[in-house]
């Protein structure tokens, strides 16, 4: 066939010729016809996101994906792959059995919205990481535990962390603020809604050093709900056309950025001594700088040579004039 819908040439003679050898009667081509049409439904388990919704919520959490794993990678230093596995809605109940036990179960809440959210690790991730942080390879364990205290204070630093990836992946469309609630380690004591209500769960694929696992975070619908108008991928392009660059933001912009207060040194030379020479250095000792009293000297913004300049007096203030501006590397970046 060449599309879902359209006949060929020869599928149509072949069709024809079947209604006429009597092989095919029309009434047999009607019922398939309906059969086709009839699409099985869970009332059980109503659909309450679209497709458009959970590709929004796909996209952002792309986004959250790549924000901790630079954070991982450069907090760890070894290598580090995450990516989003799957966005799928199903029941909490669903969820919960899904879960190993023991596991790192985060409940956290994203104000303004109401209700709790849930980031589930699996144990390898999650002791992998506690391994790498305290000097080790970064290796699996061989059999899942439950952490120590010192173990579960070192990764709620760690989920801190990614809470704030998360509050950076999800300002394209509202602004929120994760905060980790408690931390459990068995799935049945993370009750956060009713067993039948409906969520969307997040599977991130995530491999750090030689251990492979599974990241899920999992948000009730309820939750969602009052914001599920901006789970849209219009509302993505019109937030994200809006947040563009205009003329008037960037005359703003420019206005904070010539109100901002820098550091200007201006050096009267340098001079080099001994490890000696400085631990017998007293009250009254002169130090003999490189610099000769007719060089200019050297007027340093932040850490970078700017200008130099010639010393002098304002009233009763000493000053400096400027004499030449040194230009260094892209005067772009200036």
């Amino acid at each position: 066939m060449a599309g879902p819908d359209v006949l060929s040439q020869t599928e149509i003679d072949e069709l024809l010729s079947a209604l006429s050898t009597g092989v095919v009667t029309a009434e047999e081509i009607k019922t398939e016809q309906k059969q086709r049409k009839i699409k099985t439904y869970d009332f059980k388990r109503p659909d309450k996101f679209s497709k458009d919704q959970i590709r929004t919520i796909y996209m952002l959490h792309e986004n959250f994906a790549r924000l901790i794993n630079t954070y991982l990678s450069a907090h760890l230093r070894t290598l580090i792959h995450i990516d989003v596995a799957s966005v799928d809605q199903l029941t909490y109940e669903e969820f919960i059995r899904s879960m190993p036990n023991p596991s790192v179960i985060s409940i956290f809440q994203m104000r303004p919205l109401k209700g709790n959210a849930i980031l589930e690790m699996n144990p390898n991730i999650v002791l992998a990481i506690i391994d790498r942080l305290f000097g080790g390879p970064g290796l699996p364990p061989a059999k899942p535990r439950s952490l120590t205290d010192i173990e579960e204070a070192i990764i709620r630093r760690v989920i801190n962390k990614c809470m704030e990836s998360m509050q950076e992946a999800w300002k394209q469309v509202v602004t929120i603020e994760p905060r980790m609630e408690a931390l459990e380690t068995n799935p049945q004591f993370t009750q956060i809604v009713p067993p039948n209500d409906m969520v969307v769960l997040i599977t991130l694929q995530a491999k750090i050093g030689q251990a492979e696992g599974l990241m899920n975070i999992c948000i009730p619908y309820l939750v969602l709900e009052p914001i599920m108008s901006k789970l849209t991928t219009s509302f993505w392009v019109s937030a994200s056309a809006a947040k563009q660059a205009s003329p008037e933001s960037i005359s703003v912009l420019q206005r904070k950025l010539e109100k901002t207060m820098i550091p200007a040194i201006v050096e009267l030379g340098r001079a080099t001594v001994t490890v000696h020479e400085l631990l017998d250095l007293g009250v009254g000792d002169v130090l003999q700088l490189e610099t000769k009293a007719e060089n200019e000297l050297s007027v340093i913004i932040g850490n970078r040579e700017k200008f130099k300049c010639k010393p002098g007096l304002v009233g009763h203030k000493n000053a400096v004039q400027i004499t030449q501006v040194i230009s260094q590397g892209d005067d772009n970046d200036e």
